[in-house]
């Protein structure tokens, strides 16, 4: 028990400082579709293949994780996420910022954010704690946001975008030395725990055969859309409407500052109350929140609100999913399992940003990714109310004997 307190540290340190980072990307838009001579399509095609490549890569680095340990991993990634950033520095094109940002940095946050860190964590924390951790972990993310999006801007400013992304790539190299904090041998782990030993293969085909698994994708799939979408061209979408990058570096920041609190909260209350009730509650409010703010006049003040009542609900959804995959399936295969519902997630993330430059370039604005913001929201809340919260068979039995 004396290890838990590092693991957790340690892994929500990595989360601070890969999604923080990444969280940036966006206010780097304006001045790269400038001096690269591209338009905005094809910087969201870059965040969007890195979108994509980040969760097609996430089931076979979710089994990485459960086969060698999350410590080896996360070095990995590090050290490509790092070897992107450098590369994105240098671009000239289009092309290579597609394989940069797109493919590198895409690959290495694959191995360096949750669902990696998160099979570290649910293997060494108890049960009825876990949602708390959970929580705490998708919380770095939030804090990295908070702390990190306004460097980049600052850093972009005084340096210019090409060196403010090798120093950014300064920053994700720390991650190697937490790496050591989330290191360990998930087998050895596993049969301490009361859990049925399982091969990786029935695990898949007990999870393919299962309804909720596949409710639970389609529902991530819009969480992965919102948060792609709003990281991605809210910055832009403010400045186009008057009011400057940084009311948009100080929105994305503020949905930092409040996620940290939301995303302990619904870890927290995960512990305590359904968790697919939570999760269909949030999405529901997601669409009511857009709805309030696109009837409203649009100020920084609505803007800043705006913000912070989305980050409130921004990453809630990573520990309750995630916590559901575990309460299910078991926790054996976390990584390799949430990996798959997290591939949702970037599929989802992967149309957020790349169709909402698409359409931007066709009709100059962003009303139709608002309408389907909105609508996603309200089918994401009714696909969760089906999704049964019970163990499947096989640990029912287990526990009954």
């Amino acid at each position: 028990m004396k290890r838990v307190p590092v693991v957790i540290f340690c892994a929500a340190a990595i989360v601070t400082l890969a999604m923080g980072v990444r969280q940036a990307f966006g206010l780097f838009l304006p001045d790269m579709s400038t001096d690269l001579g591209i338009g905005r399509s094809s910087f969201g095609l870059a965040l969007a293949l890195q979108n994509l490549l980040f969760g097609l890569a996430q089931p076979f680095v979710g089994a990485l994780g459960d086969r060698h340990g999350a410590g080896r991993v996360v070095a990995g990634g590090t050290l490509l996420y790092a070897a992107g950033l450098v590369a994105a520095s240098m671009a000239g094109s289009a092309i290579g910022l597609h394989l940069s940002f797109g493919l590198m940095v895409g690959m290495a946050l694959s191995a360096t954010t949750f669902v990696v860190v998160l099979g570290a964590v649910g293997r060494v924390v108890p049960a009825e704690k876990r949602g708390m951790a959970f929580g705490i972990v998708t919380a770095g993310g939030s804090l990295g946001q908070f702390l990190v999006v306004p460097a980049g801007q600052m850093l972009i400013g005084a340096l210019g975008w090409r060196m403010a992304l090798i120093a950014l790539a300064g920053l994700i190299a720390v991650m190697l030395v937490l790496a050591i904090g989330v290191a360990g041998r998930p087998a050895a782990v596993a049969q301490r725990d009361d859990v049925p030993q399982q091969s990786m293969q029935q695990a898949l085909r007990e999870a393919s055969g299962n309804r909720n698994f596949w409710l639970l994708n389609g529902g991530f799939f819009v969480c992965g859309f919102h948060v792609a979408f709003i990281a991605t061209h809210f910055p832009a979408y403010l400045t186009d409407k008057g009011l400057g990058l940084a009311i948009g570096a100080n929105a994305l920041a503020l949905v930092g500052l409040f996620n940290i609190f939301g995303s302990y909260l619904f870890g927290m209350w995960g512990d305590r109350w359904s968790k697919k009730g939570l999760l269909a509650a949030l999405y529901a409010a997601r669409s009511v929140v857009m709805v309030v703010f696109l009837i409203a006049p649009l100020t920084p003040v609505s803007a800043l609100m705006f913000a912070a009542a989305m980050g409130f609900l921004w990453l809630g959804t990573v520990p309750l999913t995630s916590g559901l995959v575990g309460q299910i399936f078991g926790m054996r295969y976390l990584s390799t399992l949430y990996g798959i519902v997290f591939l949702g997630h970037q599929v989802g993330s992967f149309f957020g940003a790349w169709l909402a430059g698409l359409m931007f370039d066709w009709t100059g604005s962003y009303d139709s990714i608002w309408i389907a913001s909105v609508a996603l929201g309200l089918i994401a809340a009714l696909l969760h109310l089906p999704i049964s919260e019970r163990p499947v068979a096989r640990l029912r039995a287990e526990v009954a004997v």
